[in-house]
């Protein structure tokens, strides 16, 4: 135990958040059993070590993170470590990657049932399903998701200000007056293209060069999050990666299912769920029409945001699908996206119709009430033509 203590200790001392993330004031930290997933890469280490040195001294043996790439949880369960934790004072355990752990979800519950006056704050990937495939968490766990950074985010860390978060209806409604405050303090263009090429990773920081590690990052959440956590055979690993590259380099489109069944030698079915799994996997989007999901056939593919597609070789971006990427990928997390009925068009939460265009393209329908046109290259709008950057202050 002393020495998860001292590892703890030097952990939290060395952590230096270079961005304070919204979901840490989003979260009930009332609640006894914290679950926070997010695909492989956004932050979720740092964001519990900055949760530890927010709220506990480095030194205070109240408070402990643990992970489960630690050999030594290959020979004690969670639950055991925990009450001997909690026995000796503990009060909040932090468990990073707790998928690692066979049977987690039960260990969880006697943690949860043993241990009355514990927290446990822990972290999984984007691919579990928490609630629905581990009944014994119903009704004990909140489940939190950490996305990559938001274009706001983002302006935040590089340009030292500390812009809000705006809901959608805001922007909607002022949006020019919204626009017009921010400009005064920095121009989003000359940030959103450095964005979009490798600003939703925080990794980015890092003295690495990006496009390596955003690759290796692809590549484990394949061989990882896919594979481990969906309990699939090695041997088809080079399938579902294969369906990835195949579904990137075709953008923005419907997926031909049966041609990419025969291009991956398997069966409609099975390329359907790897689809889905690489969805879970935040390594694409899928779009349906309205009112149709899974297992429909997807409207549109895309991948998860921009920074992926400049990740793969040898893809010719076109600025319009990165536009559209970042555009489903800003609204995701807080709203339903369907495709619309025309090229370039979204339906959000099945009401709004929003248009991706260039500020030089024209549209006929902006007068069109619940009609949106989300505009790049475009500083600040006017009526129904919103600066698509804006959207990036969603959260």
């Amino acid at each position: 135990m002393e020495s998860f203590f001292r590892t703890h200790a030097y952990l939290v001392e060395h952590t230096n958040a270079t961005v304070r993330r919204q979901l840490m004031d989003d979260i009930n930290w009332n609640d006894r059993m914290i679950g926070i997933k997010g695909t492989r890469g956004v932050g979720k280490t740092t964001f519990l070590l900055q949760y530890a040195k927010e709220n506990f001294d480095p030194h205070d043996r109240k408070c402990l993170y643990i992970n489960m790439n630690n050999f030594y949880f290959q020979g004690r369960g969670i639950a055991d470590f925990a009450s001997e934790f909690y026995h000796g004072g503990g009060r909040v355990l932090l468990i990073d990657q707790v998928f690692k752990q066979p049977n987690w979800s039960k260990e969880l519950r006697r943690c949860y049932d043993e241990c009355p006056g514990l927290k446990i704050v822990f972290t999984g990937s984007s691919v579990m399903r928490l609630k629905e495939e581990n009944p014994e968490l119903n009704g004990i766990v909140e489940s939190y998701n950490l996305r990559g950074f938001s274009f706001r985010e983002f302006l935040n860390l590089q340009t030292g200000n500390n812009f809000r978060s705006y809901t959608l209806e805001e922007i909607l409604n002022n949006h020019e007056k919204i626009a017009k405050q921010i400009i005064t303090h920095i121009n989003p263009a000359e940030h959103f293209k450095a964005y979009v090429h490798h600003g939703f990773y925080p990794f980015f920081l890092e003295r690495r060069n990006f496009s390596e590690n955003l690759l290796k990052t692809m590549n484990m959440m394949t061989e990882v999050d896919i594979l481990l956590i969906k309990g699939i055979e090695l041997k088809y690993l080079t399938k579902i990666k294969k369906l990835f590259y195949l579904l990137a380099l075709e953008g923005p489109k419907a997926p031909n299912i049966s041609q990419l069944a025969q291009d991956v030698e398997t069966s409609r079915a099975t390329v359907m769920n790897y689809i889905k799994y690489l969805a879970d996997a935040r390594l694409i989007n899928i779009i349906y029409h309205t009112g149709e999901g899974f297992p429909k056939k997807p409207a549109k593919v895309l991948m998860h945001n921009p920074n992926l597609i400049y990740a793969i070789y040898p893809i010719q971006t076109e600025q319009q699908d990165v536009m559209e990427t970042f555009f489903v990928n800003s609204l995701w997390k807080d709203h339903k996206v369907d495709q619309g009925e025309r090229r370039g068009c979204y339906k959000v939460d099945e009401k709004l119709t929003f248009k991706i265009a260039d500020n030089n393209t024209a549209s006929k329908a902006r007068d069109k009430r619940d009609f949106y046109v989300a505009r790049y290259n475009m500083e600040t709008g006017r009526g129904h033509d919103i600066p698509l950057w804006l959207l990036g202050f969603l959260y």
